[in-house]
């Protein structure tokens, strides 16, 4: 076969062998390219999570480029080319082969991500260990890809001797070097120092509910820098990584979604609370809002005109537990008013001019003649 070949070249010119070489490999990229296209259109229309999709999806385009490149490489010495176009030809392409297979490591790095959300669903109403490994599966990806990236970039600077060159004599500077790009970086390594916390230590997690500054969200996105708190009036309030380190706040799931809710009510002194609390428990009863774990209504504390009353009642999850409130809370009101009107919180006002007026009378009939006889 090797003689054949041979034979073959050198009956054709230089130039119209290295284009049929050229054209073998591209062609073989494109019927991989052409596979892998019919491949994906099969499962196009499929919405069911298969390892197989998932490969095809993210490895299908790197490998409609690293496939004609890794064939060109291996076809470069059957080109008949002179020495002045065959070294950078081969340099090229060996620098295009990097590029092209840490774009597949990377790829390669999303297909075990799609394959740990499939396993971990944050659907679910007890999501807590999904979210855990959720959290650091995306520090540890993005951890990953600088990797990679930085390890290609020094792979392709290296494959040149001048670079080799300038490399070995900076080596003899590194120590003063590091401790300059130290002092330099020193915001950069510490965000970094805090992401790699919050991702084993995971004082917040993805989807998680919070309570920082003042603002109620979820946990949307957590970078190497910062992390996006998604407000739930759709606004994002964007913080530095390290704020989760040095400040308080407030975290709704820490440890479960599980959360109580409260509505509080004054009314008047005279209110019969029994009627409210059988009210209450009915109300419960009727709404999937309730996980059926907590839910009672008790007086809290007595101002000076009214009475408190909390309704405590539980639900899976903060949200939930709004709408409960919201839920419980109108319709509480709706049957006060309903049915008890008078019991409304009331103001009692005394006439101190008819007491005054009394005293002065009592005082008066006690002066008159003869009262005392």
């Amino acid at each position: 076969m090797d003689s054949q070949l041979h034979t073959w070249s050198q009956q054709l010119q230089p130039w119209a062998w290295n284009l049929i070489v050229i054209g073998a490999a591209l062609l073989l990229g494109f019927t991989v390219k052409l596979m892998i296209t019919g491949v994906l259109r099969f499962y196009r229309d499929r919405n069911d999570y298969s390892l197989f999709k998932s490969i095809l999806t993210h490895l299908g385009p790197p490998l409609n480029f690293f496939v004609p490149l890794l064939m060109l490489n291996f076809m470069l010495p059957l080109m008949q080319l002179s020495k002045t176009f065959v070294l950078p030809l081969d340099r090229i392409t060996d620098i295009l082969i990097v590029i092209a297979f840490a774009s597949l490591l990377i790829k390669a790095v999303r297909i075990f991500e799609d394959y740990v959300y499939h396993q971990y669903d944050l659907t679910l109403e007890d999501n807590l260990k999904g979210r855990k490994i959720r959290t650091q599966l995306v520090f540890i990806r993005k951890v990953i890809i600088i990797i990679i990236v930085l390890v290609s970039i020094a792979i392709i600077l290296l494959s040149f001797n001048s670079v080799r060159k300038i490399g070995a004599g900076l080596l003899t500077g590194v120590g003063i070097s590091g401790i300059i790009i130290g002092f330099a970086a020193q915001k950069s390594l510490s965000n970094f120092l805090a992401g790699l916390q919050i991702a084993f230590t995971q004082p917040i997690r993805i989807d998680d509910v919070l309570v920082v500054e003042g603002e109620w969200g979820r946990v949307e996105e957590i970078t190497l820098t910062y992390v996006v708190l998604n407000i739930w009036d759709q606004r994002r309030l964007i913080l530095p990584i390290t704020y989760f380190i040095e400040k308080p706040f407030q975290n709704w799931t820490r440890s479960t979604s599980q959360i109580l809710g409260t509505v509080f009510l004054y009314v008047d002194y005279t209110f019969p609370v029994d009627g409210l609390r059988a009210e209450l428990e009915r109300l419960l009863k009727t709404t999937k809002l309730w996980d059926k774990r907590v839910g009672i209504l008790q007086v809290t504390d007595s101002k000076p005109d009214t009475i408190e009353l909390r309704a405590l009642m539980s639900a899976r999850n903060s949200s939930q537990a709004f709408d409960l409130r919201c839920y419980i809370r109108e319709n509480l009101l709706k049957y006060i008013t309903d049915n008890m009107p008078d019991s409304l919180p009331q103001r009692r006002y005394r006439n101190y001019e008819d007491d005054r007026s009394k005293d002065a009378i009592s005082i008066n009939s006690e002066d008159k003649p003869g009262k005392n006889i």
